[in-house]
């Protein structure tokens, strides 16, 4: 999947319209400096999940990454792995894992995942 060993892989939602403008605007303020994401869509893979070490209904609420260490980080972490990718992002990779604003980012994060899955009827 990632031969490349600056390649990190993104496990996201695809399923999530949210998700996927969110993977475009990555994108696009990526440019060449996205070359070495590979983007890995979790709608309807439960056994490849497993098959990476990540339980299927914790990638739906939060954002998993494969670092080129191929450890897998989670929910903040992976956001900011993914923020410092890019030089724009990278003051805001900072700020938010900034101890007085993790936890209440994290907070905010999972009531608005908990929120889009249960629309969706998928919690």
């Amino acid at each position: 999947m990632d031969e490349n060993k600056d390649m990190i892989t993104v496990y996201y939602d695809g399923a999530c319209p949210a998700c996927v403008k969110d993977r475009d605007r990555y994108e696009k303020l990526a440019g060449s400096a996205g070359k070495n994401v590979f983007w890995f869509d979790i709608t309807g893979q439960k056994e490849r999940m497993h098959e990476f070490g990540i339980d299927p209904q914790k990638a739906l609420m939060e954002l998993h990454v494969k670092n080129t260490d191929q450890q897998i980080l989670s929910e903040i972490d992976a956001y900011i792995l993914l923020m410092n990718k890019v030089p724009m992002l990278r003051p805001l990779a900072w700020l938010i894992g900034l101890p007085l604003i993790r936890p209440m980012l994290s907070k905010v994060y999972h009531g608005k995942v908990n929120s889009r899955l249960k629309r969706s009827g998928r919690l």
